[in-house]
């Protein structure tokens, strides 16, 4: 028999706000919360670009114990107040993970806990798991938020150990879930990427079966004929595609149609989660992958070297601070204070081609310009003599050549 829980519940929370998605786990968990606190649970569903049908959410929480339901769609706050921010800092975790999860739990979170203010909740909840990384991230956010709110965290707490277990208890408590007890992976979509985890994908040796890819063309199937794209950006945020304007979320969702087509963004990775375990993951980022080039090709002309240096020095800490849940920490937003200001002037147009699952800079071009061809030349030129060069490698050879001396007196 599946006990409900482990430890006596809280007296003093009445009412509580569930993130829920409507699949096996949050439903699970809205039948427990109401079994085990005996309070009011409010159902929130965040619209992040998920692709998925959000018509029947409401009816079915309802069906399974929640006073309401609530949707809110996010896909623009999502895309210009956390993709784009990340996506000025050039942000990659351990060199290739663009992020798409760790992103997107912030924006959820801080809607999560605006709903618990607007109805005077005294607890949230979510369906992460102990193991991972998401549990860190809502909670971080919730607590920067109101450091008074109660977390409930049911995977932490219940006795229920596994996806059959959940099933059972659906099935012993008359709660309508479609899910198996055979599924060969976990998925996590938003407009920013596509990840696979868990299943058939931790035997870290196996290649990904083509037939889990959601939104990229196999990049061997791919058109023959490249696609080029023009992005143009302004103090550091894509503004347009090939000429067309167009607001965060619909120009990350044309990247999105583009690169796919073209089998752009796949990545197979296995990262360090700040809970200490390593974990294999498989990722489509299409349109991140776009702009992520296409940035970096827009700041090469426009960028002070030396500003260039010391933000491209900081990219692990910005990344890691994403990664582990402190978008909302006091150091994210000094360190992205910093990278904003750098971000002045870079504004231009870059042109990527799209290829068989590669996204090749061909091209930039800006009125804010560093590059100088008059410089630049190895023509004739007036501009620069080349026999300064001598004293600029003496001076900077000086410690080299006093280590030297010191080498060969001993």
């Amino acid at each position: 028999m599946l006990r409900a829980a482990m430890a006596p519940r809280d007296q003093n929370i009445k009412k509580v706000v569930l993130a829920y998605s409507g699949g096996l786990d949050t439903s699970v968990i809205l039948t427990w919360l109401k079994e085990t606190y005996g309070c009011e649970v409010i159902a929130f569903c965040a619209d992040v670009g998920q692709a998925e049908e959000l018509a029947g959410v409401p009816e079915k929480a309802k069906r399974t114990g929640a006073s309401t339901c609530i949707i809110k769609d996010l896909r623009e706050e999502f895309v210009k107040d956390f993709c784009f921010p990340m996506l000025r800092a050039n942000a990659l975790y351990e060199g290739e993970y663009m992020l798409g999860t760790s992103i997107a739990r912030p924006v959820i979170a801080k809607a999560l806990m605006d709903v618990a203010k607007e109805h005077g909740a005294d607890a949230i909840s979510h369906g992460a798991t102990g193991k991972g990384n998401d549990q860190v991230r809502f909670e971080l956010t919730a607590m920067a938020m109101d450091p008074s709110i109660k977390v409930i965290a049911p995977w932490r707490e219940w006795t229920l150990k596994s996806r059959t277990d959940c099933i059972d208890y659906a099935t012993k408590h008359g709660i309508p879930v479609t899910a198996t007890k055979e599924k060969p992976y976990s998925t996590d979509r938003n407009l920013f990427h596509v990840s696979y985890e868990g299943g058939i994908l931790e035997d870290p040796w196996r290649e990904p079966d083509e037939s889990i890819f959601l939104t990229t063309t196999n990049p061997g199937a791919a058109p023959d004929q490249p696609r080029y794209v023009n992005v143009r950006y302004e103090d550091g945020d894509p503004v347009a595609v090939d000429g067309d304007r167009l607001s965060p979320a619909q120009l990350l969702a044309r990247l999105n149609e583009l690169g796919g087509e073209h089998g752009v963004g796949r990545a197979d990775i296995v990262e360090n989660r700040f809970v200490g375990m390593k974990s294999r993951g498989v990722y489509e980022t299409p349109g991140g992958t776009i702009l992520h080039k296409a940035h970096r090709a827009v700041e090469s002309i426009t960028m002070d070297r030396e500003v260039t240096r010391l933000r491209d020095s900081l990219i692990p800490e910005y990344a890691a601070m994403v990664y582990r849940g402190f978008w909302f920490a006091p150091e994210r937003l000094v360190l992205q204070a910093m990278i904003d200001e750098a971000q002045k002037g870079v504004t231009g147009e870059a042109r990527i081609k799209l290829y068989k699952g590669g996204a090749y800079v061909v091209g930039r071009r800006s009125e804010n310009s560093l590059y100088d061809e008059s410089f630049a030349t190895f023509e004739r030129d007036e501009v620069y003599n080349q026999a300064d060069a001598t004293g600029f490698i003496r001076l900077n050879a000086l410690r080299l050549r006093i280590r030297a001396l010191r080498s060969k007196k001993a």
